[in-house]
């Protein structure tokens, strides 16, 4: 009987050693495309921050249901999200990628747009209809929106990745890869710092 209990105490720790995956958002190309596609950007010296306002970029959008954009990328990026009538998050267990941490509250959690905002406008799109840009703040085929520890986002602003890179060296290749893939859909530009760290980060790979 003893040996029983001990067994089955085991298998519970080892159930709960292994650890959560990392979310994964959803068009993450592979290397070899993402190298090409960074190549094939266009590089250009930042445009100007005059016009900007973060209200451009209506968020968040309905998704399904009750559910919003944010309220969608909560439940996609957790485990055992449960949420309640509204598709509010009321349990789940996160982890954010970019700096490891495991949350069980939502409210720990920001929403991250991968290429900000304000870095878009930079690099084309203050020349969209308000339209394009809510699609580009509510998009969630691609991947730029993901759910990260909500001070590392605070600490991230609007910087792009020569200026910022999450914490964990292990996440540069997916988070290069997302960056590229995001602006080469987008067919926004990139500064030659911005590339020249894009390339460092993606031959981690």
């Amino acid at each position: 009987m003893f040996s029983i209990l001990l067994l089955v105490a085991l298998q519970g720790l080892l159930v709960h050693a292994v650890p959560l995956p990392e979310p994964t958002p959803p068009g993450i190309p592979a290397t070899t495309t993402a190298k090409t596609e960074l190549a094939a950007l266009t590089v250009k010296t930042a445009g100007s921050q005059d016009g900007y306002d973060r209200d451009l970029f209506p968020t968040w959008n309905t998704i399904s249901g009750t559910c919003n954009t944010r309220e969608y990328v909560l439940k996609r990026d957790g485990t055992n999200v449960v949420v309640n009538s509204a598709c509010t998050a009321t349990s789940g267990t996160w982890v954010s990628p970019y700096d490891g941490a495991t949350w069980t509250a939502a409210s720990d959690l920001d929403i991250d747009h991968l290429v900000p905002l304000s870095n878009a406008w930079k690099s084309g799109a203050s020349a969209w209809t308000t339209a394009q840009r809510q699609a580009f703040a509510n998009d969630v085929t691609n991947p730029q929106l993901l759910a990260v520890t909500d001070n590392v986002n605070e600490s991230k602003g609007d910087s792009g990745p020569e200026d910022w890179k999450p914490s964990l060296t292990s996440y540069w290749c997916t988070y290069a890869k997302m960056w590229i893939k995001v602006k080469y859909t987008y067919s926004l530009t990139v500064t030659s710092a911005e590339k020249s760290a894009l390339t460092t980060m993606i031959a981690t790979c």
